[in-house]
């Protein structure tokens, strides 16, 4: 057993063997100087996250590891496309998570005109026997989503007036 499980907290070693990570994206913590790690279901979760958001080729030394959803960019979100989108899915989760058995794959075109159309996958986790969801959303059109559809003057990062100083003199 290695020194993350030994050392952790308990609520980290009851279920060690589903898995520990780092955080997707990864934060670390002030107080402990350490990285946010997730544990258990948590981990498969974000597990899935990045899996689904990741294309073929992209991971160094793992060219296989993806799902290649963004080569359906754009597409008219038509029976066909719908059903690579799940083959495509079903495929990486195949390979890449064997913690987890596929039940069912749904779209919610709920959301389809705004660009949007919400992937749930319903899974069980082979060694609890527990089911779960995890809803991804998977954007129609290229930055309809997360950081790039934020409205000026509300981003949640902040933004460093030198760099803004140099940017406007270089001009």
């Amino acid at each position: 057993m290695s020194d993350v499980y030994q050392q952790g907290p308990a609520r980290l070693r009851s279920k060690a063997y589903l898995g520990t990570g780092w955080g997707f994206p990864p934060t670390f913590e002030r107080g402990s100087k350490g990285i946010r790690l997730v544990s258990a279901e948590d981990d498969i979760c974000e597990s899935l996250q990045i899996l689904l958001s990741t294309s073929l080729g992209e991971r160094v030394m793992q060219p296989t590891y993806g799902c290649n959803l963004q080569d359906l960019l754009f597409e008219p979100f038509s029976p066909t496309v719908a059903s690579s989108v799940k083959e495509l899915i079903r495929i990486a989760i195949l390979y890449h998570e064997p913690r987890i058995l596929l039940n069912q794959l749904d779209f919610n075109l709920d959301e389809q005109l705004q660009g949007v159309v919400n992937i749930t996958v319903d899974y069980t986790i082979i060694s609890t026997n527990s089911r779960f969801n995890f809803v991804y959303p998977f954007y129609l059109q290229e930055g309809s989503g997360n950081l790039l559809s934020v409205a000026p003057g509300t981003a949640k990062f902040p933004i460093r007036e030198d760099l803004e100083v140099i940017a406007e003199s270089s001009v």
